[in-house]
């Protein structure tokens, strides 16, 4: 591993910055009253954070996944939620940037990376989840368009987003007959279905997209037909390290509370944080995160380089930062004694929110899974 570059340690100091300022503030309370913040989501937009990944001259910032993967972390300080978010929406936006044509990118790229047009990703189904080749939505062809019906599940920011990334089944079984669409909010035949009761990231929407008979043009197939399977996993490689990275942010918040709490708290006539035992609890914290930003950083300078290895690399770096992240989470929530169970201490809210970063992006068993095909050989 290298240092970081005088470029990466500003990318990560301005987005922590933008992060204290814009999303620590106003976390608890997005998180309360269930509020999406289009608003501050285009701030984001403004200093490049939507379209991190995009080519600059689609009007994207042009980063490297190394330096993604500190923008992210940076990001998930202020709020694990939104910061996620942002790292889905940069996901469908490289997508579309790498495999997308010219006419394409020139359509959807710009108010992707403006966030005027806000992305969702679109392969789970309500019984298709880790068995993603098994997805049953259908696209059949119609003369010159394409018809869809089918139902995708756990979609975040389903409804506010505009621009809707969609695996659809064009072909026989399995993932050779999948195909990558680009739909619209307001395609007819497109609805949602109720926003999903959830244990954390209540900062954004969950909610299923349903699509009845919806119309598309030949010019919404992204990529070749039943190439869609293929863009999906290429997609969610970069979308591991991401999300990834928003839980190392999130965790690295709650060591950083943890350890301003334990200086200030007083018990049996001293500091917490004078206390020996207390301070091998940080230490090990610290360096499980630390082990874990290392690991993340390796994988995404393989994907960087097109290393063969960067798939199994990227599964290690997301269930190894995913599972740390939320025990070093959970861990300060324990440290914090009672307070920590308290809304308005924000502890709380980080281990609902990492919680589901061993789920989603494939589970975590399915990264172990990846890992274990690269070892065995094994299809």
């Amino acid at each position: 591993m290298h240092d970081l570059t005088e470029d990466q340690l500003a990318i990560a100091a301005t987005t922590r910055a933008f992060a204290r300022e814009h999303l620590a503030p106003n976390a608890v309370a997005w998180d309360q009253a269930k509020h999406f913040p289009v608003d501050v989501l285009r701030k984001a937009a403004d200093v490049g954070l939507a379209g991190v990944y995009v080519r600059e001259e689609s009007g994207g910032s042009g980063l490297t996944r190394a330096d993604g993967v500190l923008v992210f972390e940076a990001l998930a300080t202020g709020c694990p939620s939104i910061a996620a978010y942002l790292s889905i929406h940069n996901m469908v936006a490289w997508m579309i940037d790498r495999y997308g044509d010219d006419a394409q990118r020139a359509r959807w790229l710009p108010g992707l990376s403006a966030m005027a047009t806000p992305a969702s990703y679109c392969l789970t189904e309500p019984g298709a989840g880790s068995d993603a080749a098994a997805l049953t939505t259908r696209a059949r062809r119609d003369g010159d368009h394409w018809v869809l019906d089918g139902v995708k599940q756990f979609i975040s920011g389903a409804g506010a987003s505009r621009v809707y990334l969609v695996m659809a089944r064009t072909g026989g079984p399995g993932a050779g007959g999948v195909s990558a669409f680009v739909v619209e909010r307001d395609d007819a035949g497109v609805s949602f279905g109720p926003d999903e009761k959830k244990m954390g990231w209540n900062a954004q929407p969950t909610r299923q997209v349903r699509l009845d008979g919806v119309r598309l043009p030949a010019d919404r197939l992204l990529g070749a037909e039943g190439e869609g399977f293929r863009i999906a996993m290429n997609g969610l490689n970069g979308g591991r390290l991401g999300i990834a990275a928003c839980s190392l942010g999130g965790a690295q918040d709650a060591l950083e509370r943890a350890t301003r709490y334990l200086a200030d708290r007083e018990a049996f006539g001293a500091r917490l944080l004078h206390a020996q035992a207390l301070q091998f609890r940080l230490a090990d914290m610290a360096t499980e995160l630390e082990a874990a930003r290392s690991l993340l950083w390796r994988a995404a300078s393989a994907l960087d380089r097109g290393d063969p290895r960067a798939p199994e690399l990227c599964a290690m770096a997301k269930r190894h930062a995913t599972d740390t992240g939320f025990e070093v989470a959970n861990q300060a929530l324990q440290l914090h004694g009672g307070y920590g169970y308290l809304a308005e201490y924000g502890i709380e809210k980080i281990v609902r929110d990492l919680r589901v970063h061993q789920i989603l992006e494939g589970t975590n068993e399915i990264m172990r899974v990846i890992v274990a095909r690269g070892l065995t050989g094994a299809a």
